[in-house]
């Protein structure tokens, strides 16, 4: 995994003037696109926080909220994705190209963004025209034009390509741009020329399509978005009769449904605690309990993990609460910094079904499974992987010198629990709200930020100001790059199932050796491998609408099965040598991934018996259902 900040560093390259001259226009743009997706993000706490109170306190309902909502998560999901983009954000797999020379990694980084540009490019006409269609419907509340929601569309494309454009002539040599965006021309060009004789290929073309271009994108270090959208819009162009307009509005159709507002109102909670340090309170309780035990300090980074995901949802932010406040301590302790990292990784597979796990809310959107049910279903199988993780530790750690470790008193821990409180009050208070009927899954959040910010002031009284703004533009990047892969994932599913791809899938899963047994197993492995390399969320909307109903049908409840896939997908993200989520946890913790690869493996072996256990036995599942 590449992160932001090695991607954006400008090279030494073309003419000094005008390098300072698009530096300047970057930041100028930037900075126009920032502000309002930071406004965009508060505006839509306000008003479903508005909702909540106007129906469960006033029982006065906002009929326009909802549809307000939604119109301003469109735009937040485009200038989201247009941040991500500037700033190097968007998902991609670069196990192998980071193997590469200097040279021939600068080429394929500029390679990277040129497909994405050339996509964007082709994509541009299509959009405007999808968006004038929308201009001629009213909405039903609001009564407005549904162009002021759809223009964000094509303003994003071009916004998108603007900074493509940008970074192409300051952060790469001029001669790895040109030879980029040569080649790309070339097989744009290449395809096109091809186009007659593709169309009598018939279901061929899903191979050369969605596995060719897909796998030759994705391993060529192609954000992941655009390698699907690259496929999805060759094959709709080239391929069928349908207009590319489609690829747009199945875009949109994808990544505007309103349970994924969770999604960057839980990004927003989670780096919100973090803040307010709620995150610190928990560690701080759980390092006193449990602190003077061997290993007891890898015990509370798993114990750690399991509660702060019950509250933001987003893997990045669970590590980053948590690390930073458990590793210097544990590096004193004599742990090495390669072990730390290895189960800060594991970690992160085995809370992935911990409500509010955004995997989880996107489960529910494409598949109509309940959200209250999913959160209700995930608290026990991380259980269940926690105390594998949990053996691993006390083999790893029964040596421990503990000779200079004092047991805190018990009024220490006390009143570290009085403290910490506040902050473990909150997962219960998500839970309650929605499974009460507070508030929807997608609104919960909103209560979970406002009790933050008033624990944060009052509280704790750790609430920095000044680092709000660049919580909102942290928020709005990593929403954006989440939600369009979302959107292009939804219209390659789109495409698959039209080709009569899902009949087939159909056909050859229900009739697979074993029946639910060869099912679910047949499950793990595919989303293991699809999890390592498109990571859970492109991975479960390509790929949900499609089996989980097949898992209904040979007796698999969907609940089990959503769990069980969700493990599986976190295995393999968390895994190396492909798994991005490793990596990330790498980078978070400041330590060299090859230090973790030797010790993460006893922790994955725990965590696959884990997955399996939960497999075999649904009660983990939907015991509590």
């Amino acid at each position: 995994m590449q992160t932001a900040s090695e991607f954006a560093a400008p090279l030494e390259t073309g003419a000094p003037a005008a390098r300072s001259w698009l530096a300047t226009a970057d930041r100028v743009l930037g900075f126009i696109v920032e502000i309002p997706a930071a406004i965009l993000v508060v505006a839509e706490v306000v008003v479903l926080f508005s909702g909540i109170v106007a129906r469960y306190v006033l029982h006065k309902p906002l009929i326009w909220s909802d549809e307000l909502a939604s119109t301003l998560f469109l735009w937040l999901a485009m200038l989201g994705a247009v941040i991500a983009l500037r700033r190097g954000e968007h998902m991609r797999m670069t196990a192998l190209v980071a193997r590469l020379s200097p040279d021939k990694r600068g080429l394929f980084d500029a390679l990277a963004v040129a497909a994405g540009l050339g996509f964007l490019i082709l994509v541009a006409v299509p959009s405007y025209h999808w968006a004038y269609e929308e201009s001629f419907i009213v909405t039903s509340a609001m009564e407005i034009s549904n162009a002021w929601r759809a223009a964000a569309f094509p303003i994003g494309v071009g916004l998108m390509i603007a900074f493509s454009v940008i970074r192409l002539a300051t952060r790469t040599s001029l001669a790895h741009a040109g030879l980029a965006l040569v080649l790309v021309a070339a097989v744009i060009a290449g395809f096109w020329f091809l186009g007659p004789a593709l169309k009598p290929l018939g279901n061929y073309n899903l191979l050369i399509f969605f596995v060719g271009v897909v796998g030759v994108c994705v391993f060529s270090g192609v954000p992941i978005v655009f390698s699907f959208a690259l496929a999805t819009f060759g094959y709709l162009a080239l391929t069928t009769r349908v207009p590319t307009m489609t690829l747009v509005g199945r875009m949109d159709e994808g990544m505007s449904h309103l349970i994924l507002l969770a999604v960057p109102l839980f990004v927003f909670l989670g780096l919100l605690i973090e803040m307010a340090g709620m995150a610190k309170a928990m560690v701080r309780f759980l390092a006193s309990l449990l602190g003077h035990v061997r290993g007891g300090l890898s015990y509370v980074l798993i114990g750690a993990m399991y509660l702060v995901s019950g509250i933001s949802g987003s893997k990045a932010a669970d590590m980053a609460a948590v690390a930073p406040a458990l590793f210097p301590e544990m590096k004193e302790r004599g742990a090495k910094p390669g072990d730390l990292v290895a189960l800060l990784s594991a970690t992160g597979a085995q809370t992935e079904t911990i409500p509010p796990s955004i995997v989880l809310i996107t489960i529910g959107s494409v598949t109509g499974v309940s959200i209250a049910a999913l959160f209700t279903g995930g608290l026990v199988p991380g259980l269940v992987l926690a105390i594998g993780l949990c053996f691993v530790v006390s083999r790893r750690y029964r040596d421990d010198d503990l000779s200079q470790v004092k047991r805190a008193p018990l009024s220490e821990i006390l009143w570290s629990f009085v403290i910490a409180l506040p902050a473990l009050a909150l997962p219960f208070l998500i839970r309650a709200a929605v499974v009460e009927g507070v508030s929807t899954a997608t609104e919960v959040s909103t209560i979970g930020i406002v009790y933050s910010l008033i624990v944060g002031l009052l509280v704790y009284r750790q609430f920095d100001w000044s680092r709000l703004g660049t919580i909102l533009i942290d928020t709005a990047s990593l929403s954006g790059a989440i939600l369009i892969i979302i959107g292009a994932a939804s219209a390659m599913a789109w495409g698959l199932t039209q080709s009569g791809f899902s009949r087939t899938l159909v056909e050859i899963m229900t009739h697979l050796p074993g029946g639910a047994i060869g099912f679910m197993a047949v499950s793990i492995v595919a989303f293991i491998v699809l999890g390592s390399v498109l990571e859970g969320i492109p991975a479960i909307v390509l790929f949900g609408p499609l089996l989980f109903p097949i898992a209904k049908l040979v007796g698999i409840h969907e609940v089990h099965y959503a769990m069980v896939v969700v493990l599986a997908m976190g295995l393999g993200l968390f895994a190396p040598p492909f798994g991005v989520g490793y990596y990330a946890a790498c980078a978070i913790g400041k330590v060299n991934p090859d230090e973790g690869i030797r010790p993460i493996w006893a922790y994955m072996l725990a965590l696959l018996i884990g997955l399996i256990v939960v497999a075999a036995v649904p009660w983990f599942s939907i015991g509590f259902l």
